[in-house]
This record gives C-alpha cells, sequence and structure tokens, in this order.
C-alpha cells in the first residue's frame, strides 16, 4: 500500500511545483484541472501522513515487545499494537476508494431540472415537494441554489423548475438523483381517500464551463420577452426574459427568473451549455462499457428509481434495494444515507473494475 501512495506522492510534488508556476497561473484551463487535481491528491497525502504514523507505531510496538526487558512498555506496546491492528484494515480500505481514479465530472457545478410526470395536478405538486427535498439537502451541505427557470402547476408545485447548484463535488453527490422519482399517496383533491401514483422526472447536467463546449453564437437565436407569472412589477412590462433557440439541435432554453436582462442571458446560455455538454457525455458514457454495466450510474434517465410511499412512510431506492422507513425525513432533504449507499456501490464497483491497482 504504501509503494502505491508514494507514487502519487511523486505526482502530488510535481503538482505542488506546476501551481505556482507563471505560464500555469495565466491559463485557466490548466489552473482549474491542476488546481482541482492538487486538492485531491492533498486528501491522499494527508491520509498517507495517518497510515505511516500508524504503520510506525506497529512496528515500534513490535520491536519492544520482542524486546521484553521492561514490562510495563511491553503491556503499554501491546495496547499499542492491538489498535494499530483494528485501524490499519479501515484504513487501508479507504486508501482503496481513494485511490480509485475519480470522474473528472464529479467536481463541477451542476444543473437539476425537474419536471412533472404522469398523474396532472399531483404530479406537479410531487415535483415542487422534490424542488424543496434538494434546496433543504443543498443548505445542509453548505451548497447555493440558484432558480433558473419555473413553469408552475395550475394547482401548486411546478410543471418544470431547473435550478443550478453550486459548492464542492456537486455533481459527483447529485448525479445519482437522475431518472424518475415516483410518489404514492392520497391527492388533496381525492375525496374517497384512494392512493394514487405520480410521477416526477429528474436530470442532473454537470456545470459546463466556457472551455468545455465551444458555443457557436451565430448558430443561437435569442428572443427577448417580457416576464410571466409572479415577479413584482417588473412582470410583464420589461422585456427581461430570455428565450434561447439552438438552431442545431432546436434546443430552447428559457430564463425569467432575474430582473436583469442580461443576468438571464447568462443562465441561460450556462443551461444550453450544460445540455449540450450532458450530450457529449451521454455519447462517452455509452462507449464505455464499464459505466453501462454500473447499476448506479446516471445513465438511463427513463429509469425508475425511486418510490416515496406515504401510507407506509416508506421510501425504496430501486436501483440498491434500499428501504427507509423514514419518509418524513428524507422529503425534508434528509437524503444524505442513500446518496452514501449509492456512492457507496459505485465506488466498489469501481474498486473490481480497478482491481489491477492494488
Amino acid at each position: 500500500m504504501l509503494d502505491k501512495l508514494n507514487i502519487v506522492k511523486q505526482r502530488f510534488d510535481e503538482i505542488t511545483d506546476l501551481i505556482i508556476q507563471p505560464d500555469i497561473i495565466s491559463d485557466q484551463k490548466r489552473y482549474v484541472k491542476i488546481n482541482k487535481e492538487y486538492k485531491d491528491l492533498k486528501a491522499i497525502m494527508d491520509i498517507r501522513d495517518t497510515y505511516i504514523q500508524i504503520t510506525n507505531n506497529l512496528t515500534e510496538a513490535q520491536e519492544i515487545i520482542a524486546d521484553g526487558s521492561d514490562a510495563e512498555m511491553v503491556e503499554m506496546a501491546k495496547m499499542e499494537l492491538d489498535e494499530a491492528k483494528q485501524a490499519l484494515p479501515e484504513m487501508e480500505e479507504k486508501i482503496r476508494h481513494m485511490l480509485v481514479p475519480k470522474d473528472p465530472e464529479d467536481a463541477k457545478n451542476c444543473v437539476v431540472e425537474i419536471r412533472a410526470g404522469a398523474g396532472g395536478d399531483e404530479a406537479s405538486i410531487f415535483a415542487g415537494d422534490l424542488f424543496r427535498m434538494y434546496e433543504k439537502y443543498c443548505s445542509s451541505k453548505g451548497w447555493s441554489t440558484s432558480v433558473v427557470n419555473i413553469s408552475e402547476g395550475t394547482s401548486g408545485g411546478f410543471k418544470e423548475i431547473i435550478f443550478e447548484v453550486n459548492g464542492e463535488d456537486v455533481y459527483g453527490t447529485l448525479k445519482f438523483e437522475a431518472g424518475v422519482h415516483r410518489v404514492q399517496r392520497v391527492p388533496q383533491t381525492e375525496t374517497q381517500g384512494r392512493v394514487h401514483t405520480s410521477a416526477a422526472t429528474v436530470m442532473v447536467l454537470p456545470e459546463a464551463e466556457e472551455f468545455d463546449v465551444q458555443l457557436d453564437m451565430t448558430e443561437v437565436r435569442i428572443e427577448r420577452t417580457t416576464s410571466t407569472g409572479p415577479g413584482g412589477q417588473s412582470v410583464n412590462t420589461t422585456y427581461s426574459a430570455i428565450k434561447l433557440h439552438h438552431e442545431p439541435t432546436g434546443m430552447i432554453v428559457s430564463c425569467q427568473d432575474q430582473k436583469s436582462s442580461h443576468k438571464n442571458l447568462e443562465k441561460a446560455l450556462k443551461v444550453l451549455r450544460s445540455r449540450l455538454y450532458e450530450i457529449e457525455l451521454a455519447k462517452k458514457m455509452e462507449a464505455d462499457s464499464a459505466k453501462r454495466k454500473s447499476m448506479v450510474s446516471s445513465g438511463d434517465r427513463s429509469a425508475k428509481i425511486r418510490t416515496y410511499n406515504y401510507p407506509q412512510g416508506r421510501v425504496t431506492d430501486h436501483r440498491i434495494g434500499l428501504t427507509l422507513y423514514d419518509l418524513q425525513n428524507i422529503i425534508n432533504g434528509d437524503i444524505q444515507r442513500i446518496l452514501e449507499e449509492l456512492i457507496l456501490v459505485e465506488n466498489t464497483e469501481k474498486l473490481k473494475e480497478n482491481n489491477d491497482i492494488f
């Protein structure tokens, strides 16, 4: 294990030197990439230091026990040896996971799109519930959310809502939420108390930087309109809402959340870039047989991934067969345990694929 960590240390030393070079600092694309690699390697270096300390303690304890000249020291050494032997397997497992090559997309911010599916008004209400769930979860992580566009449902919730999430390793965490979410409950409009099933689709796109996607603005038609819906005095009076038409793909992106036309354009372009970037990523994933086999990857957006059953207070993630009877807390944003289980399964699959590393 230490041999593997020493190889990583060589790269860390190279990166530490590169990150202060003027030509790297002046090249934004390279600097962002190298700075991210530096942070990832620094985490491994920190655990390497702890690992070395534990192995040194173990060796030292064994030497004291073998010497046996001081009974008190031997007793202390035996305790230290037991502690080291208990700590090492867990630490080695953690290191193995850290040494698995990371998906470079995972560190990106993301754009989340939630759309009401089958179920009419109840599906729109459920889409609103999912948005609030993610909003609360992101807040608990210290991530910021910003709404890009909203199409409200007739009885509450949203027919569609698009929002950005900014923070650390956002896409790598939220990508597992992509797919069809299903709710089973008695709708407010149901007079006979029957349980209905409704659905909403969640898309999670890694946010594309300008240097990720070369967007030809001659292929983008910009339409400026007045905002609609709630929003104060500027609604229907100023042409601040933006609608982008991407001619080659037929893709349309709208943004009216900001009062400023310039800010709406900026947000809409960000979503357009992310959607185009996701198309390229999907092609890459399709060509990558290992990713296609993964049961928890965000590949098939039509796949039913999770059910929220209100009568039973149950949430089931169908990809990993995880059922939790904690619906109220989960719908209030406590989805960390579900995501941790999904990340664990994906990392275990990656470990199997990269068995030769170890």
